[in-house]
């Protein structure tokens, strides 16, 4: 399956039935604690990653939240 990920195109091996966003995030070596996920222009509250299903062309985009002061 071919996805972008924040404009880069990646391929990530998972078939259609397995295609769920938190294991493409995973698979991609991003912490789930750590990002804000936008697929196709809408921001995905991280409850539901285990549900939402990535298709073949899919747009997403990670932003990693660091701490500081």
């Amino acid at each position: 399956m071919k996805i972008r990920v924040n404009g880069e195109e990646k391929k990530i091996e998972l078939d259609q039935e397995n295609a769920l966003l938190s294991k493409a995030l995973h698979y991609l070596g991003y912490k789930p604690n750590t990002i804000v996920v936008e697929l196709n222009n809408l921001i995905i509250n991280s409850m539901k990653w285990e549900k939402v299903k990535l298709k073949d062309g899919d747009n997403l985009e990670i932003v990693s939240i660091v701490g500081g002061g």
